[in-house]
């Protein structure tokens, strides 16, 4: 692979910095959320300019200093991050551009401290997906939970500080008690962290302290919020909806998913996995989150904590990709962790839209809200069944993959899991969507949509969840060459 020495991954990181300032400092509302959009922009083309190189095989790398001898801080630039990178970028901009509407439309208070945070959690999140090595990620997954904080406590009153609370105890508890014994073993034993295609263990699956170590960082990084260590992410719900928007698909969560899969894929990788205890156990608490999850939120009677029980669920399926450790397998859970982002926003958008316009926040209260929001509740529509994964969403794709997956591996079981989770997602999505538009009672009024700002967003994550099932790329193509790598490697 021929590695490009640039600064470009480090500016992609500063982008969202360097805006903070010019946030806090402005005064007037048009201006402070231009240099919000216009970072998000120069992210992005940062991020697409890397994007043929990387098609090609290439890689970018970026030393920023030296730690500790033979761990730098360092960024690299794969396929798996770029993918990341993509999502993250391209999703922040929708974000912002939501929370105009929905910020100013609920007159929020403390909108420069709100955008600020936003921009500083965006510039953690483009430091964990071009980590090289463990620390590096490290380093900016807790800066991610700790910039995360003051969103989730947004609103200040005691629900709030105590949800904030439990966030910070889960995921600094789990990653400073977990993650960070296991990687100072790992440094100790190989004199290194560096990610490489095929893990940098060595094969020998029986080691204990080694299956030990492997399964910490799994639970350690508890943003992919695995069972029994997920409770924090429906607490988190408490804050506003472009929060929950970020922490469902754009940043906190998928930053912990995508942790657990450099840890399985270029830490520990199949040499070593094959033959340890440590993968039956990921598979086995994966495999119980997302049954358990979509179970629970069967019962949900508040629209933003269905959706967060959905999540925890359906992260679980880019754990049970990567665990698996075949072809398809691993490219489902990867194409699952791009395609559920943009599923997933849209339905926290809607989510959102209809708290706007009505105030409502019950799954009791929306039926008949359909004929009166139809845009909303039609982009719903799209996101829920890209999240069933039914054709032509995007979802479907992952599935599909995670399905032939099951299929490659020795843990059959898994198909039964994912076909009784589609199962499940169909029976608490589709029968609040059929109220919606058919309601048991005539409704009259005219359409009242929620602000423009938080429509068109909205509406752009839909379409772009069905352009994805009939035009996947580049996805496609980085996983493809992804995986030419870790065999390679």
């Amino acid at each position: 692979m021929n590695e490009i020495y640039s600064i470009r991954p480090l500016w992609v990181v500063l982008i969202s910095l360097c805006a903070v300032p010019l946030i806090i400092s402005t005064k007037r509302p048009n201006l402070r959320e231009t240099w919000t959009i216009l970072a998000g922009v120069l992210k992005l083309a940062l991020v697409l300019s890397m994007l043929p190189d990387v098609l090609s095989g290439s890689s970018f790398s970026f030393n920023i200093l030296t730690l500790f001898p033979g761990l730098p801080f360092r960024l690299r630039v794969d396929p798996m991050g770029l993918i990341f990178a993509l999502v993250a970028s391209f999703l922040w901009i929708v974000t912002s551009l939501y929370s105009i509407g929905y910020m100013r439309g609920l007159k929020e208070h403390s909108q420069s401290r709100y955008y600020a945070f936003f921009a500083i959690a965006l510039s953690s999140t483009m430091g964990i997906a071009f980590a090289a090595n463990l620390l590096t990620l490290y380093i900016f997954y807790e800066i991610l939970s700790l910039s995360t904080f003051p969103l989730v406590t947004h609103h200040q009153d005691q629900e709030a500080k105590a949800s904030g609370r439990k966030y910070l105890v889960y995921l600094l508890g789990t990653s400073i008690g977990l993650v960070l014994p296991s990687m100072i073993y790992l440094y100790m034993r190989f004199n290194g962290l560096d990610f490489r295609f095929g893990g940098f263990v060595p094969a020998g699956g029986a080691n204990l302290p080694l299956n030990i170590a492997c399964l910490l960082l799994v639970f350690g990084f508890a943003k992919v919020a695995i069972m029994p260590l997920h409770s924090w992410l429906p607490a988190a719900m408490v804050a506003p909806t472009p929060v929950s928007a970020l922490l469902h698909a754009v940043a906190v969560v998928k930053a912990g998913a995508f942790s657990v899969v450099r840890t399985i894929l270029f830490v520990f990788g199949e040499g070593f996995l094959e033959g340890s205890w440590a993968r039956p156990t990921i598979l086995f608490f994966a495999s119980a989150t997302v049954l358990i999850g979509s179970l629970v939120a069967l019962y949900q009677r508040e629209l933003k904590r269905l959706l967060a029980f959905s999540t925890i669920a359906q992260l679980s399926y880019i754990v049970l990709g990567a665990a698996m450790l075949t072809e398809h397998g691993v490219k489902g859970g990867i194409l699952q962790l791009a395609m559920h982002a943009f599923g997933k926003i849209t339905l926290f958008l809607g989510a959102g839209a209809i708290f706007v316009a009505t105030g409502k926040k019950l799954v009791d209260q929306l039926e008949g809200l359909g004929r009166t929001m139809p845009f909303t509740f039609g982009a719903f529509f799209v996101g829920a069944l890209s999240i069933i994964g039914i054709p032509p969403m995007g979802g479907f794709l992952a599935k599909w993959e995670l399905l032939l997956g099951s299929c490659q591996s020795q843990y059959m079981g898994i198909m039964g899991v994912l076909l009784a989770s589609s199962l499940l997602n169909v029976a608490y999505f589709i029968p609040l969507v059929y109220r919606a538009f058919f309601p048991s009672f005539p409704v009259e009024g005219k359409i009242r949509e929620a602000p423009l700002f938080c429509l068109l967003p909205m509406l752009a994550t839909a379409l772009f969840t069905i352009l994805l099932f009939f035009f996947p790329y580049p996805f496609a193509q980085l996983i493809s060459g992804l995986w030419s790598q870790l065999l390679g490697g």
